[in-house]
């Protein structure tokens, strides 16, 4: 994959990310600025952006998303899966993360 590629799928992503974003917050804004770690006047920011400034901002060469994992999560997962106790993907891909950890 060269650059020019590389662009392009980062543009793909970043457009699909802030249309999804934007229908979070526009369903539920408390909801979606806690998931999302922004506060509600950045949500407030996000919702009105018209598709030209969405398309703009989602132009550029960095990730607008970030990926935010719990250590402790991620660690009992794990070491729990190491002891056969771990989900299959199927059971666990329909359940929220905190869940998980239990």
């Amino acid at each position: 994959m060269n650059a020019k590629q590389l662009h392009e799928e980062i543009k793909e992503t970043n457009l699909s990310y802030m249309g999804l974003v934007q229908k979070m917050i526009r369903a539920d804004k408390a909801g979606a600025s806690s998931s999302l770690g922004v506060s509600e006047e950045m949500a407030d920011l996000v919702a009105g952006l018209s598709p030209a400034q969405l398309l703009k901002m989602s132009g550029t060469n960095l990730l607008l998303c970030c990926f935010r994992f719990d250590e402790s999560l991620l660690l009992n997962m794990i070491t729990d899966h190491k002891k056969g106790k771990g989900m299959s993907p199927a059971l666990s891909a329909n359940q929220p993360v905190a869940a998980l950890a239990a």
